[in-house]
């Protein structure tokens, strides 16, 4: 990553979200706030639902030229419209997804805090890396991924890194240098104005 460039905003919807979550909040954020790709985070796993929520993510996202991506369920890509998958499980499953929905397709991956893994899934056909959790709670005492991985990976690496996690907004400042995407879930939706905590990421990674 040059010195130069600022992080582009890589959004995860809520994992409960309302359908009128994405016309009422996720529309004007986008219209708001530039923004490279939208994950959706919805938690189910009732096809019907996800469809639901998939196809309102969809037209929001695409009618802003905006990549729509869903977690894990990549079957479910072709069918919805959507642009690719976020994966949990690195390289496991990469190279047979990326035969079934094409070289067009998206398709990422979260690698915890090992290089070896991200590696791996580069090797096997991921267009991103994910890295992190990048600081701890109260709620979590286990690993997180330091600033020296995402140096050493924008240094050696030319596929998109990825900063998700527990990201404060003091650690969005340090990595912005280093980092091709920050990713945004509950970072925002936990507050009560997310528009105005996302334009305060902004502000601090530019």
């Amino acid at each position: 990553m040059s010195e130069q460039e600022t992080p582009q905003i890589y959004l995860i919807t809520p994992s409960n979200a309302e359908l009128s979550f994405y016309s009422e909040t996720l529309a004007p954020l986008m219209d708001a706030f530039p923004m490279a790709c939208v994950r959706l985070g919805l938690v189910s796993e009732d096809e019907t639902v996800i469809s639901r929520h998939a196809d309102q993510l969809r037209d929001v996202s695409h009618a802003r030229d905006v990549s729509a991506v869903i977690s894990t369920h990549y079957r479910l890509v072709d069918t919805l419209g959507l642009d690719g998958v976020h994966r949990v499980d690195a390289a496991k499953t990469l190279r047979e997804i990326r035969d079934e929905l094409g070289a067009n397709a998206i398709i990422g991956t979260h690698c915890g805090t090992s290089r070896h893994v991200g590696m791996n899934a580069g090797e096997v056909g991921a267009d991103y890396i994910c890295f992190g959790p990048v600081s701890k709670t109260a709620l979590t005492d286990g690993d997180i991924t330091e600033f020296d991985t995402f140096e050493w990976w924008s240094e050696m690496v030319e596929i998109p890194v990825v900063a998700e996690g527990n990201v404060t907004l003091n650690v969005a400042k340090e990595l912005a240098p280093v980092i091709d995407f920050l990713a945004l879930g509950p970072e925002i939706w936990a507050h009560e104005n997310p528009g105005k905590q996302l334009e305060e990421y902004i502000t601090r990674i530019t």
